[in-house]
């Protein structure tokens, strides 16, 4: 997980989804029992991971070759 390292303390913030993606996002919910924050927060992570070239931070030998040669 991208954010391991960090606090888990949770900060409020308010997001817009559409109606398809609510009730998808419910059914989950109801079928598996895990919350749907804890969806959307494993979904940003998986985007901050396939983004992570473009944050701040050191770099590794192979995200810099990947970013000369896209």
């Amino acid at each position: 997980m991208v954010l391991c390292d960090m606090a888990n303390k949770k900060v409020t913030t308010t997001v817009y989804i559409t109606e398809e993606q609510n009730q998808l996002l419910k059914e989950l919910n109801r079928r598996t029992k895990v919350p749907v924050a804890e969806f959307i927060r494993e979904g940003i992570d998986l985007v901050l991971e396939k983004h992570k070239i473009n944050l701040p931070g050191q770099l590794d030998l192979q995200d810099l070759l990947n970013k000369r040669n896209p």
